[in-house]
């Protein structure tokens, strides 16, 4: 690993507060100062690990945040780790602008504060199934050094009245302490349509308290929402979202891109022109190319070594199946 990215890990594991993985990166940089001779170097990292201790119970790896005392707090939500990137999906021009544009603003959120600005940090992701709503999330949270949790609905919904609301408070009172983001998938689940007529009466109440602590929170905490059905969403809700981005299905252009960075990543060729897999695949989700993808992997691994010499057959053989059997949703 370069020493670029082993800083860069440094600085993302400490801001994260991932002892363990920030342990490890102290580790690699001393075993890679070891190995451009700087011995001297390599040994007062190593000597000030080992005095990691003395640093307090806060250095001893355990996830005091996520560990709240709170009954309420608890598996209301959990960490997950942000391992894709931006340049790992295939977006629209207008779309990635407008997530560079995000960066941008916490970059170099000091400037804007000085003027009495804050960064944009209420995010509506809203689409068809299988396209990448989820994985976004994850990115923005990679990019921005932010450590990513989802919320468990599990957790959160509860048969007793007014407990899901008094969850909902506590899991906010909780993540707005510090730098994150703060992920809600399906939020139609716990933000929709106060007028519904099947309602008595909590639904209002859960979707009240979600309004009023997402009015509340702080820029430094990033909450993104996504959900598949966006026509269910409470009005309400849609003004507290500064960003509202439509993901949408992939089209012939996007999915030859998609297969094309799929070759690079497993470094192997389908033997068949992109262009060709991505107009029969065309309407297809994300999630389904990917399918489409793997099942061609596969059928490729177990074959070897004669599917080195067949793999054009491989592929079309499985395109043929999707293109009969599958039908784009």
């Amino acid at each position: 690993m370069a020493r670029s990215d082993l800083v860069l890990n440094l600085v993302k594991n400490g801001i994260r507060g991932d002892i363990p993985r920030f342990k490890m990166t102290v580790e690699a940089i001393a075993a890679d100062a070891s190995a451009r001779h700087h011995h001297s170097f390599a040994e007062r990292v190593r000597t000030l690990l080992s005095e990691a201790d003395s640093f307090g119970p806060d250095f001893s790896g355990s996830p005091s945040f996520l560990d709240s005392s709170d009954a309420n707090a608890r598996n209301v939500f959990f960490e997950l780790r942000a391992e894709k990137t931006i340049d790992d999906l295939v977006l629209p021009d207008d779309l990635r602008e407008q997530c560079t544009e995000l960066f941008e603003e916490h970059a170099r959120k000091d400037l804007l504060r000085s003027y009495g600005v804050e960064p944009r940090h209420k995010i509506l992701l809203f689409g068809a199934p299988g396209n990448g709503k989820t994985s976004l999330a994850e990115a923005i949270a990679n990019h921005l050094m932010l450590p990513f949790y989802v919320v468990s609905y599990e957790g959160i919904f509860s048969k007793y009245l007014g407990e899901t609301a008094q969850k909902l408070d506590a899991l906010f009172d909780l993540v707005r302490s510090r730098r994150c983001v703060l992920f809600f998938d399906e939020f139609d689940a716990i933000g929709k349509e106060r007028e519904d007529e099947n309602d008595n009466g909590e639904a209002k109440r859960v979707v009240n308290a979600l309004l009023k602590q997402i009015d509340n929170l702080p820029s430094h905490v990033v909450v993104i929402a996504a959900t598949n059905h966006q026509s269910m969403l409470d009005k309400a809700m849609w003004r507290r979202f500064q960003i509202q981005l439509s993901i949408p299905k992939p089209d012939q252009k996007m999915a030859e891109q998609w297969l094309s960075l799929f070759q690079q990543r497993t470094i192997q060729d389908m033997g068949v022109p992109l262009a060709e897999i991505a107009n029969v695949m065309s309407g297809f989700s994300f999630a389904e190319l990917e399918s489409f993808a793997l099942e061609v992997r596969r059928k490729f691994i177990l074959s070897l070594p004669m599917s080195e010499r067949n793999v054009s057959e491989i592929t079309m053989k499985v395109l043929e199946r999707w293109k009969n059997k599958y039908k784009p949703q």
